[in-house]
């Protein structure tokens, strides 16, 4: 999304993209934080989130804390603002836990292990 918009050539195209983000009865941004982003995406998505601010939902997931956002958007002087609309009137959902696709893969690895193991096992 953010580099969508970031790639606009002009105002009016700028305007009708970030139409299209906004437009949605929720937006569900996945996995923000998981690559770094300059001032311009920061600015961009506060243009989103404020413009969605108090009339439709916005579902993120992260694995970064609110305090690591400023790792995410370096030296963007919005960052406290952004994080500031989204918990007003948000539910948190903070899930502990091991990866589901890292125990998916531990699962399908020792089933190829017990496979092997059973065409090596000579039959009596």
């Amino acid at each position: 999304m953010l580099n969508t918009l970031v790639g606009q050539d002009s105002t009016s195209s700028l305007n009708r993209k970030l139409g299209l983000f906004c437009r949605p009865q929720l937006l569900v941004i996945d996995e923000l934080g998981y690559l770094s982003y300059d001032n311009r995406h920061a600015d961009l998505l506060y243009e989103v989130v404020s413009r969605r601010y108090e009339s439709k939902p916005i579902l993120i997931t992260t694995n970064k804390t609110f305090a690591e956002w400023g790792e995410v958007f370096p030296n963007a002087t919005c960052v406290v603002t952004i994080v500031d609309r989204l918990v007003h009137r948000s539910e948190i959902v903070q899930i502990d836990g091991e990866s589901y696709r890292l125990k998916e893969s531990r699962e399908e690895a020792s089933k190829r292990r017990r496979a092997r193991k059973k065409r090596k096992t000579p039959a009596k």
